[in-house]
């Protein structure tokens, strides 16, 4: 094994990213897809009767040219590109051809067991990049929703599909890490209220960002041309190290003990209380697994020894956990009835602008909802407790509550 430039790819990846815009939290997980994607199945964590692979599915949510986000991928990608034998997929195609393209890509992977002895397995690992999600993945296409349920699994197992023009596809040991970008109205418009308790929602990682992280006027200036190609370099080479990694991860006696405490406290002790609704159950059923394969990723990032320390686990627990708030903001107008819809949409607009009359927010309102339910949606969001009724210059308005942001000032 080589050896490595950085003790840390992942906070060297984000020192490298420094001179954008894009959230902290867009340039992280685009880190963590990268290395998932030199990763592929060459290593797993072995479970006897299934294993934790470090594949993902990572959507990136944001307004339009507010956050960056295809930027945010792109950064990511361009570095795993240069890796030797990575295979790439189509951002728009059917789950016929994703099965073909998967198919395609099987290759075997040499590794040595724990008493020395080498073995080889085969994996189809395929890493697909989509800048807008909407060309990679239609809602209303079952089985293509029930294909990428199917492959992000990552067990060691084969795929098998029949067609007329080639006969029966055999895909091994089908591997599959998407990273991608939408907006909150396409999730709006395209993801049923139903599929967010479970299904394919629960293996997504849905990371929100809004703003920018700073203001850089112009990139170049924020770092060295010859520093900047130094990191680009090295983050390839070390990128290209870790992609010869091979075999199952060992979980040390520490980590052990560190995850029996957490499974028992996740079902002993009650949910979160800011996941209680059953929208989160499939989700939280499925976070240890989201845990164990960002281990793989924290460990791979830092060492070329196949083991996951109980630092690991904490990690990457508590990376999971701090991007629970952003997987409510993206499903928190998802199905929700047009009162709650014209809740929202009030507030938004006195969050953005302040104080207002009635009558003032109803010149912003009157295109988007009728005038009772605009009546009906202000009366339900001041006894909710999310606006407040005051006084300016002896008129009667409307400003946000207290406890969102509002000065309460009468």
């Amino acid at each position: 094994m080589a050896q490595r430039y950085f003790s840390n790819w992942l906070k060297a990846y984000m020192e490298y990213t420094s001179d954008t815009e894009s959230p902290f939290a867009f340039h992280f997980w685009t880190g963590v897809s990268t290395i998932a994607g030199a990763l592929r199945r060459r290593v797993w964590i072995n479970m006897r009767k299934f294993q934790w692979t470090p594949n993902f599915y990572i959507i990136l949510v944001g307004p339009p040219g507010i956050a960056t986000k295809s930027t945010s991928i792109s950064i990511g990608l361009k570095l795993l590109s240069a890796v030797p034998d990575i295979r790439f997929g189509p951002e728009s195609l059917t789950w016929q051809a994703l099965a073909n393209s998967l198919a395609e890509s099987t290759v075997y992977v040499k590794y040595s067991s724990q008493t020395g002895e080498e073995l080889v397995s085969p994996m189809s690992a395929v890493t697909v990049s989509v800048g807008e999600l909407g060309t990679f993945l239609t809602m209303k296409d079952d089985k293509f929703v029930s294909f990428l349920i199917r492959v992000w699994e990552g067990q060691e197992d084969k795929f098998l599909h029949r067609t007329q023009s080639r006969g029966e596809i055999e895909v091994l040991n089908p591997w599959l890490n998407v990273i991608g970008a939408t907006t909150p109205a396409w999730m709006k418009a395209n993801f049923p209220d139903y599929m967010i308790g479970g299904g394919l929602t629960s293996r997504v990682v849905f990371v929100y960002g809004d703003k920018k992280r700073v203001l850089i006027p112009y990139p170049d200036e924020v770092m060295p041309d010859a520093r900047h190609e130094a990191m680009r370099l090295a983050l390839i080479a070390d990128l290209t190290a870790i992609s010869h990694l091979a075999g199952p991860y060992e979980l040390v006696e520490d980590a052990r003990r560190w995850g029996r405490t957490w499974y028992n406290d996740l079902y002993d002790g009650g949910r979160p209380l800011h996941m209680e609704s059953d929208r989160y159950s499939g989700y939280l059923a499925r976070k240890q697994t989201h845990i164990h394969k960002l281990a793989i990723i924290i460990a791979a990032a830092q060492r070329d020894k196949l083991l996951i320390e109980r630092q690991d686990l904490m990690e990457a627990e508590a990376l999971i956990t701090s991007i629970e708030p952003d997987m409510m903001k993206v499903f928190e107008s998802i199905g929700v009835v047009d009162e709650a819809k014209h809740i929202a949409e009030i507030v938004a607009i006195i969050r953005a602008s302040g104080w207002h009359t009635s009558d003032d927010l109803w010149t912003h309102c009157v295109k988007i909802m009728p005038m009772r339910q605009f009546e009906e949606a202000i009366r339900a969001a001041v006894r909710g407790g999310l606006l407040k009724i005051t006084q300016r210059e002896g008129r009667p308005g409307l400003e946000l509550a207290p406890r969102l942001g509002g000065n309460g000032a009468v």
